[in-house]
């Protein structure tokens, strides 16, 4: 509209001048001035009857993510209508990360901001109370979602460690209970719940669901995408259940922490891990004992380690075992590499599949 007003500016001096210097002379001038000024104003009065707000620059809304996935899901659920940053920088561990300054920033122009929850952002609740935006959106992502607590993730042995996540539209129900499930286990919260791709899809209607609220003319583009989405998913998940049906070794030996127990559930494997949940522990004396003389009776041949963790301890259960090495990535963040090629999150947890069946002996 600025630039519209500014040509009708300049169409009336350039007629002015234009008939000044005419041989009609000055009444003419005015005259055509005067029709054109009349015009110019119509035009302003019409244009938001043949513009209606609708087809006019709409606002995009605009997302702030504290994961990997949950900037992908965010993304592919809002397409154009949406802005979504994410707080992570390339190559950040997501554990041990802490907001900036400029992180904060970020959050205060955020209208909806999506995060994990379960322990996986220590920093988010001290966050939100400074930034006192009751206007800004808050989404947890995995409020409602059955948790695995530290034990049964790094042990892998009751029952916990044994079975399906549950079904995709259990959700529902569990939802006014998800208290039940996030505060009475026996140790902290094992926070990896986008390592289950059924709860993936859970989490793809919340966002879904949220922008429609904000946004209710994209509703509907908001759900097919969703469900697109979900498809996606869907299809890893077969992938993965086909996949690892007919592996000779259903144990995960991670020479790291325990970041694939919603995996492992989900596939009826099990994952041995050196320590719990922290990335920044170290296994005790005794543990790496017990971890190095299973692996040797059960002739394991592959030690996974993470990407963006330190493989160290990786390398030394497998020289003591004469076993090789395969990286399998949790996905929550992305390496400056991979963000310039364009990785997703779905191309990470395929070639996660391609490294498990390698290393488990997948038929």
């Amino acid at each position: 509209m600025v630039q519209t007003a500014k040509s009708s500016v300049n169409m009336i001096k350039t007629i002015g001048i234009m008939l000044r210097d005419s041989k009609y002379g000055t009444r003419l001038s005015v005259m055509a001035v005067a029709i054109v000024f009349i015009a110019t104003i119509f035009f302003w009065l019409m244009f938001p009857l043949m513009f209606p707000p609708a087809c006019l620059a709409r606002q995009k809304i605009q997302v702030v993510t504290s994961l990997f996935p949950l900037q992908e899901m965010a993304r592919a659920v809002g397409g154009d209508r949406v802005s979504v940053d994410l707080l992570l920088p390339p190559g950040a561990e997501p554990h041990s990360w802490e907001p900036k300054p400029s992180d904060i920033v970020t959050m205060m122009k955020a209208d909806i901001f999506i995060y994990l929850g379960s322990g996986m952002e220590p920093w988010v609740q001290s966050i939100l109370q400074g930034i006192n935006r009751p206007s800004l959106k808050v989404i947890e992502a995995s409020q409602g979602l059955p948790a695995i607590d530290d034990n049964s993730a790094k042990t892998g042995e009751n029952e916990q460690g044994h079975g399906h996540s549950p079904d995709l539209h259990a959700h529902d129900e569990d939802h006014d209970d998800h208290d039940l499930h996030h505060d009475h286990h026996h140790g902290p919260m094992d926070p990896h719940f986008w390592l289950d791709f059924s709860y993936d899809q859970i989490i793809v209607s919340q966002i879904a669901n949220a922008f429609s609220e904000l946004d209710p003319a994209g509703a509907g583009f908001f759900t097919q995408n969703a469900s697109q989405y979900q498809k996606k998913l869907a299809q890893l998940d077969r992938k993965y259940q086909e996949g690892l049906k007919g592996c000779q070794n259903r144990k995960i030996f991670l020479g790291g922490h325990s970041a694939f127990a919603y995996l492992a559930k989900r596939y009826h494997l099990e994952q041995v891990t050196l320590y719990g949940i922290s990335p920044d522990a170290e296994p005790s004396p005794k543990r790496l004992t017990e971890i190095t003389d299973l692996a040797k009776k059960l002739r394991i041949k592959t030690i996974f380690f993470e990407e963006l963790v330190s493989n160290r301890m990786a390398r030394v259960l497998a020289e003591e075992i004469g076993a090789g090495t395969l990286t399998l990535n949790p996905g929550a963040n992305r390496t400056k590499e991979q963000v310039k090629s364009g990785v997703t999150f779905l191309s990470l947890m395929e070639k996660n599949l391609e490294n498990l069946r390698k290393g488990l002996a997948c038929e």
